[in-house]
């Protein structure tokens, strides 16, 4: 299952101006910045520009030597922990989460820091970094995405402060099939309206 999305420029600006869209982790005691999920780039003025917001996710953990375990189904309410065996790292299913809001991910290693990667639509949505053995990451994700314009962005890596601060439009994706995103605004000059994002032509699911 997955939400069709068509971003359409039908903005004032001749500059490319970059997109970037993103999600933001609503679980509890978290502090990490948001990643650029995807980033549009020259998509012109009258362009437009088709991607999927799949509802499925997948969760990987990667150690410090710079090595990934396979990417699993990962859903909310489920939990999940790194374990040693014999042919390396593992992750596994551990059943149920503390929280039915939460993908959980716990590292069970006697020693050694992992890092705790989420995935939507093969593409980078969140991540916690070195987590010690007995630690958890938590992440928790609403049926919407933040999107908005954006200089110095780089797909799959983490959103500098500035840019967040800049960023005010969160979209929902609830009980939506398909829809249009159009942008609006931008433009020459010091009075020319800033960027705005609507969506239409919604169809439910």
């Amino acid at each position: 299952m997955a939400v069709h999305l068509n971003f359409i420029n039908r903005s004032n600006d001749t500059n490319n101006a970059r997109i970037v869209i993103f999600q933001k982790n609503a679980a509890r005691n978290t502090g990490e910045i948001p990643i650029a999920w995807r980033v549009i780039d020259y998509c012109g003025v009258g362009d437009n520009h088709p991607f999927t917001f799949p509802l499925s996710m997948t969760v990987a953990v990667s150690d410090d030597q710079g090595g990934y375990t396979p990417q699993i189904e990962a859903m909310h309410g489920a939990s999940y922990h790194a374990a040693l065996m014999p042919s390396g790292i593992t992750l596994l299913p551990s059943g149920q989460a503390s929280s039915n809001r939460e993908i959980q991910v716990f590292n069970f290693l006697q020693k050694g820091v992992i890092d705790a990667s989420v995935y939507k639509d093969g593409r980078l949505l969140a991540l916690r970094t070195r987590l010690g053995p007995n630690q958890e990451a938590a992440f928790a994700f609403k049926p919407s995405i933040w999107i908005g314009t954006a200089s110095q962005v780089t797909q799959g890596e983490v959103l500098h402060p500035s840019v967040l601060s800049e960023v005010s439009t969160e979209l929902s994706l609830q009980g939506i099939a398909s829809a249009d995103i159009v942008m609006t605004g931008g433009g020459p000059g010091e009075n020319a309206p800033p960027f705005a994002f609507s969506m239409q032509n919604i169809v439910t699911a």
